[in-house]
């Protein structure tokens, strides 16, 4: 009976496992159908993603990189403000500065994007001019205060029993460096701003950095101090037996428009040690390129050349073995020029300057073309007359 009741039950077990098998093959359908939609979507992807980047090489685009998206939104902004005058990006930016009178933006002038102002910086740095041998600091005011001790405390011996004397107190002085507005004003037609393969933040650093230099350059060694820096040739100078605080030393060529013709390199052996041995460790030479070819040729009595070149690359030339600053506002050779100044000009002269440059786009002013005003603020002056000696082209 046993027997009987199992084998009864062999029909609805078979069913049973015909469900089973019927409901795995629908799975397995179902699996294999997801699997040619997600083969599918994946094919569509790779199209698209191959398609754009036969567009990038295509159109030259630069690859993207998560250290450019920082700067991105500034540098599209300014870029739309110079070509359109679209000042809407800029206005949700917040520029860097110190001080909340860095940027106006009532009156249309705004600060430079920091990679424009960086661009202009290094051009002024690397160039010939007095900036790269002086003092250059930076200020947030209206000018720059020098104090300088030129006077040493009073001593002297004294006796165990006898009365102390009371010595010389130091004396200060003060030297105020105005800060004078230098500016540039390039321009450009709207038709080459429209262009959108042009330039135009490389373009304008590189006018404004021409002009500027100039402008610094021939200020920091003649300015008269009027609106401008006062250069250091502007001083009062005397001859160096008579020098005094307030002016420049100077000793004499030999000759009345040209160095001696006995004895051409003495006069620079004693422009050396005029001036003081504190100052002689860290002291060049300025002069001219004409100045620097009339020099080159001079010989000591063994017929060695006083001027050597520069053993390693970007090392300036020696002359009796300090470094020679070939500055082309210098004057030439002539009858009471000043032609050669020989000084620690670290000590001896100070540029201040603001740390921001602003620019204003002009659309109106010179239609068809835009201008752009590029302003930054800079002085100079000298701090310490005993630290610059000069070399004068006359007999005595």
């Amino acid at each position: 009976m046993e027997w009987m009741a199992t084998a009864g039950e062999a029909p609805g077990g078979a069913d049973a496992a015909v469900e089973v098998k019927t409901a795995l093959a629908d799975f397995v359908n179902e699996v294999k159908a997801f699997q040619g939609e997600v083969k599918v979507l994946v094919k569509e992807q790779q199209e698209r993603v191959a398609m754009l980047d036969r567009k990038m090489v295509t159109h030259g685009r630069p690859p993207l990189a998560a250290a450019a998206e920082v700067g991105v939104p500034h540098r599209k902004a300014f870029a739309a403000y110079l070509r359109t005058g679209d000042d809407d990006g800029l206005r949700g930016i917040v520029p860097e500065g110190k001080a909340l009178n860095t940027a106006v933006a009532a009156d249309g002038g705004y600060l430079v994007d920091p990679q424009t102002a960086e661009a202009v910086k290094s051009v002024l740095v690397s160039t010939a001019s007095i900036r790269a041998i002086a003092q250059v600091v930076q200020v947030e005011a209206t000018s720059f205060d020098v104090l300088v001790d030129r006077s040493e405390v009073g001593s002297g011996w004294a006796t165990e029993t006898g009365a102390q004397a009371e010595t010389a107190t130091p004396i200060l002085e003060r030297v105020s460096i105005p800060l004078h507005e230098l500016s540039a004003m390039p321009k450009a037609s709207q038709r080459l701003l429209d262009d959108s393969a042009f330039d135009v933040e490389g373009w304008l650093a590189a006018k404004i950095a021409t002009r500027f230099l100039r402008a610094e350059s021939a200020a920091f060694v003649s300015g008269d101090g009027v609106d401008k820096p006062k250069g250091f040739l502007t001083a009062p100078k005397v001859a160096n037996g008579a020098w005094a605080w307030g002016s420049l030393g100077y000793v004499p060529s030999g000759a009345a428009s040209d160095f001696s013709p006995t004895a051409p390199a003495d006069c620079i052996i004693t422009l050396v040690y005029a001036l003081g041995a504190e100052y002689r460790a860290n002291a060049s030479f300025v002069m001219n390129s004409k100045t620097a070819g009339a020099v080159r040729k001079m010989k000591d009595a063994d017929g060695r050349f006083l001027w050597s070149d520069g053993l390693a690359a970007g090392e300036p030339a020696r002359l009796m073995g300090y470094p020679v600053l070939i500055c082309e506002d210098m004057p030439d050779i002539a009858a009471g020029a000043h032609a050669i100044a020989f000084g620690d000009f670290r000590a001896g002269y100070t540029i201040a300057e603001r740390p921001d440059l602003r620019i204003l786009r002009d659309p109106f002013s010179a239609k068809p073309h835009v201008l752009f005003y590029a302003s930054k603020r800079v002085g100079g002056d000298v701090t310490d007359y005993a630290a610059i000696k000069l070399l004068r082209f006359a007999v005595s």
